[in-house]
């Protein structure tokens, strides 16, 4: 597999969370979003994604993008550790949060609509990831056991912790939402989340890596 990825992409950190639980060893090529006016949208990487985004996975002969859609298809053909609950009432409150994530907060505050904001964009990403986790932070109190839904890691983990990870790059003031600050604790103690973080990829800068 090659997984094109860029250090700082919270969608990305959520394919190699699932690459790292799931074993799966992989070929890492940099994207840089910021570099030479942004190597996405090279004419290059449009030829592996249309939509010049992070992440895409090349893999058993097919080319995916879209963070979930490549989540779901390593969970279809090498499905342990099951990161999709059995139980169909649990399965579906992962998805919830994984889509109330990667649906209702991250593109409010990627890169591209940060561009648009101008000098106003620290408060803007600001007020869309509060305004998310105030609803997530209600959520997870009923559906959290050690993780987001009960004590096994699921996708909608996968989604959690690149996106605290966002608002602490945001300065966002995490005192109001401890449910989200303790799931996220938990999980970055396990190795997959790690291997996997910003700080430790091949194409993160010097004074960023841990």
């Amino acid at each position: 597999p090659i997984l094109y990825s860029y250090f700082r992409s919270s969608c990305s950190w959520r394919v190699r969370i699932a690459l790292a639980l799931k074993g799966i060893s992989y070929d890492l090529v940099p994207v840089n979003l910021l570099k030479d006016g942004g190597q996405q949208f090279s004419a290059e990487f449009k030829a592996v994604n249309p939509m010049q985004q992070v992440p895409a996975l090349k893999i058993d002969g097919i080319t995916l993008s879209q963070s979930l859609a490549i989540i779901h298809y390593l969970e279809d053909t090498r499905p342990n550790p099951r990161l999709l609950p059995q139980d169909p009432k649990k399965r579906a409150q992962v998805r919830m949060i994984a889509d109330h994530i990667v649906s209702g907060i991250q593109p409010l505050q990627n890169l591209s609509v940060l561009k648009q904001m101008g000098e106003k964009k620290m408060e803007w990403a600001q007020n869309c990831i509060a305004s998310g986790f105030q609803a997530l932070e209600q959520i997870l109190e009923h559906t959290a056991g050690r993780y987001s839904v009960g004590d096994e890691v699921s996708m909608a983990d996968l989604c959690l912790v690149p996106q605290v990870s966002n608002a602490e790059r945001f300065r966002l003031d995490m005192g109001p939402y401890p449910t989200i600050t303790r799931i996220n604790k938990a999980l970055l103690e396990l190795e997959a989340f790690k291997v996997s973080h910003p700080s430790q990829q091949p194409d993160t800068p010097a004074e960023l890596r841990a």
